[in-house]
């Protein structure tokens, strides 16, 4: 069951919770839960489709564990 707070993305079907001390958390479709910076870094500067719900995402502190590893993305310097 969903939790009433959260919000589902309409363009990538992610499930945002909204956090306390610790932030919001991000459920994706598979993997461990995330945060909104990992979101932006992994799949909402990519999309360029209306309707993002993470714009937040991309004024939060992205780290290098943010991106995927396995991409030319991955080391963003």
């Amino acid at each position: 069951m969903a939790n009433p707070t959260s919000q589902t993305c309409p363009i990538c079907g992610v499930q945002i919770i909204p956090g306390g001390v610790a932030g919001d958390r991000v459920i994706f479709s598979a993997g461990p839960q995330g945060t909104r910076a990992k979101l932006w870094a992994r799949v909402c500067q990519y999309n360029k489709k209306a309707g993002c719900i993470n714009e937040q995402g991309k004024t939060e502190n992205i780290s290098a564990d943010d991106y995927y590893k396995d991409t030319p993305f991955s080391n963003p310097q």
